[in-house]
Order: structure tokens, then C-alpha cells, then sequence
């Protein structure tokens, strides 16, 4: 696995379902939030349903999850597998975007909460696979 020891855990293949159903949560608070104008919210929301559909994915596929800088996860969960190495490409657009939803004063354009929303929903469908 890539990066320092101590920046994954092991995790049972059962984890996989609960990370999977928090995904799904997340991932319908940010097509809510898309339909109602609120795209700072619905970027956040769809970086958090990314984080816990790549969970969910790795603890189904490498019974390890990734616990280390945000930056390098993708790097872990490409080392799932396919379903990994498809979900990373979705993940490597949703990260950048955390900051700026959450912090960053400037707002976020309605188109760019579309795409944010639409790279966490093929996540999540890629973690349903990875999980059933």
C-alpha cells in the first residue's frame, strides 16, 4: 500500500455496507442541495459520498481503508482493484474542490457543483458494485 505505515487501518469486509449507505446519504444531501441552488453544499456533500464510497471500496476489495492526507487516497484506493482504479479518476476531481466548499469565501458555480455531484454519484454506483 502506498504511503507511511499507520495511514491505513484494516477493515472487515462488513465495513464496506455501512461506508457504502453513509455514501449514499451524503451523496443524496448533495443532489438536494444541487436542486436547491445550494452549491457550496452540495460540493461538500459530494466530497464527502466520494471519500466514503472510496472507504467502501477499499475495505470490500483490500480490507484496508485510508486514514492519511486526503491528496494521496486515491493512490490507495487504486491499489483496490478496478472498481479502484475507476473510482480514483472520479476522486482526483472531488478532493481539490473540499477547501473550496468548505472554507473558501468565493462561491461556487452552479456548474461546478453539477460536476462534483455527478463524479460522487459514479462513485458511489462504482462502490455498489465493488460491495454487492
Amino acid at each position: 500500500m502506498p504511503g507511511p505505515r499507520g495511514q491505513v487501518r484494516a477493515a472487515r469486509v462488513s465495513e464496506a455496507a455501512a461506508y457504502l449507505a453513509k455514501a449514499g446519504e451524503f451523496l443524496r444531501a448533495a443532489k438536494d442541495s444541487l436542486e436547491l441552488g445550494n452549491n457550496a453544499a452540495a460540493v461538500g456533500n459530494a466530497v464527502h459520498a466520494g471519500i466514503l464510497a472510496s472507504d467502501a471500496i477499499s475495505a470490500a476489495r483490500s480490507r484496508t481503508v485510508w486514514r492519511g492526507e486526503d491528496s494521496q487516497a486515491p493512490a490507495h484506493l487504486e491499489a483496490s482493484g478496478e472498481e479502484g482504479n475507476q473510482a480514483a479518476r472520479h476522486l482526483r476531481r472531488l478532493l481539490p474542490l473540499k477547501t473550496r466548499a468548505e472554507y473558501d469565501p468565493a462561491p461556487i458555480r452552479a456548474v461546478d457543483a453539477k460536476a462534483a455531484v455527478n463524479a460522487a454519484d459514479r462513485m458511489v454506483a462504482i462502490a455498489a458494485q465493488a460491495v454487492t
